[in-house]
C-alpha cells in the first residue's frame, strides 16, 4: 500500500509541476486560455496536484513498514 503512495506520490508531482510549467509559458507567450480554461486554473490544478504528491511521500515517510 506505501508503495502505492509513494507511486502517487511521483506521478502526481511530475504531473504537476507540467501543468504549472505549461500554463506559466503560456501566460508568458500572452495567451490567457488553454483549451477553454484560464490559464491561472490551470496554474492552481497544478499546485494542488504538487500538495498531494507532497501529502503522499510524507504518509510514506511517516510509516516505515
Amino acid at each position: 500500500m506505501l508503495k502505492n503512495f509513494a507511486l502517487a506520490g511521483r506521478v502526481s508531482g511530475v504531473l504537476g509541476a507540467l501543468i504549472c510549467l505549461a500554463a506559466g509559458l503560456t501566460r508568458v507567450a500572452g495567451m490567457y486560455y488553454v483549451a477553454g480554461f484560464q490559464s491561472t486554473t490551470l496554474f492552481t490544478v497544478g499546485i494542488g496536484l504538487m500538495v498531494f504528491a507532497c501529502m503522499m511521500r510524507l504518509e510514506t515517510l511517516g510509516n516505515p513498514d
